[in-house]
């Protein structure tokens, strides 16, 4: 375990992940560099002495970095993202589909035509013939439930 001791070593470690930073883009690994070399001063100079003491404080400064450089580019470079409605339910309600083959009578399942394909429905108990139009009550498992169009 004297090699973690080794001003080189860490110095080998900071260039390794750096260069691994080119091929994993991210920041982690260069953060994880820059402890590296943060750690090689303390090496060098003698203020990091044990080997427990030089693995402790590279994780806490490879974890100060990730959370620290984390809200600095969050705070400066805001995302554009827009997290939209996560829910399908409330986008599909109230949408008109077009009934294939006959829903009903009572639990029999029939299919309707929705979003470029074909979908297994449930009614409310009455027949909905094939060719006519439904509109989507919401959705159970994989099958949607419709209601005849008024």
């Amino acid at each position: 375990m004297d090699y973690i001791l080794f001003f080189e070593t860490w110095i080998i470690l900071a260039i390794f992940f750096a260069c691994l930073e080119i091929f994993v883009p991210g920041g982690i690994l260069l953060n994880l560099g820059i402890a590296s070399l943060l750690v090689a001063i303390g090496v060098q100079q003698q203020i990091l002495d044990t080997w427990a003491l030089t693995l402790t404080t590279w994780f806490i400064l490879a974890s100060g970095l990730l959370v620290v450089v984390y809200f600095v580019t969050e705070r400066f470079f805001p995302s554009n993202k827009i997290i939209e409605n996560v829910y399908e339910e409330l986008d599909i309600y109230g949408k008109q589909v077009l009934v294939t083959e006959q829903i009903g009578p009572g639990t029999k399942a029939g299919r309707v035509e929705f979003q470029g394909t074909t979908w297994s429905a449930l009614g409310d108990g009455s027949v909905i013939p094939a060719g006519s139009q439904a509109a989507i009550v919401c959705k159970e498992n994989i099958s949607l439930v419709v209601e005849p169009c008024k």
